[in-house]
């Protein structure tokens, strides 16, 4: 799953960086949906991350022995 996430926190930053590229060649929509996708890649990292009430993450509660 750390593996998943990393993916996901690199994929976010890729994206920003493309639409930061586009963006300045003069696109407006592609760029602005890249944006999106990485704000919604961020956010199902900060869901898998961060703890709950009992102090453990989703993604630590997920793996079962």
């Amino acid at each position: 799953m750390d593996i998943v996430l990393s993916i996901m926190m690199l994929a976010a930053f890729a994206l920003v960086l493309g639409a930061i590229v586009l963006f300045r060649r003069g696109q407006r929509k592609q760029p602005g949906l890249m944006i999106v996708l990485a704000i919604i890649l961020l956010g199902n990292v900060a869901i898998w991350s961060l703890p709950n009430e009992r102090g453990l993450a989703p993604k630590d509660a997920s793996v079962t022995d």
